[in-house]
């Protein structure tokens, strides 16, 4: 399974970005998706994350509230709606497939990542 991110971006703080990541496979095999974000010199932490069966979806607390993951079935993507976005949401973000279903927090759950897309958000 391949996946493929897109849509990151300059934008100036408070703007908004929309992240998609499509498989490349016929569906995610019914696994979970995640975003991921990894800033230089700092570790690659969880964004969030969705069921790809049932409409289950966990956010790291730097996010909620801002950010919204969704999924289309159809289209076989799933995106990250990013507003009110922070300088510190500067990182190149991943999306990534689970092992299973339900959709996680740690990295180590997550078996296919898709290359990075560059979010860059000014003062």
């Amino acid at each position: 399974v391949q996946l493929q991110a897109s849509g990151g971006g300059l934008v100036q703080a408070g703007g908004s970005l929309r992240l998609s990541c499509v498989a490349s496979a016929r569906t995610f095999s019914n696994n979970a998706v995640g975003w991921f974000r990894h800033a230089p010199g700092k570790e690659r932490e969880f964004v969030a994350a969705i069921s790809w069966s049932g409409g289950t979806t966990y956010y790291a607390d730097s996010v909620k509230g801002r950010f919204t993951i969704s999924k289309d079935k159809v289209k076989n993507t799933v995106y990250l709606q990013m507003n009110s976005l922070k300088p510190e949401d500067t990182a190149a973000y991943h999306c990534a497939q689970g092992r299973t279903g339900w959709p996680r927090t740690d990295r180590s759950e997550y078996i296919y990542w898709g290359q990075g897309t560059q979010v860059t958000v000014s003062s």
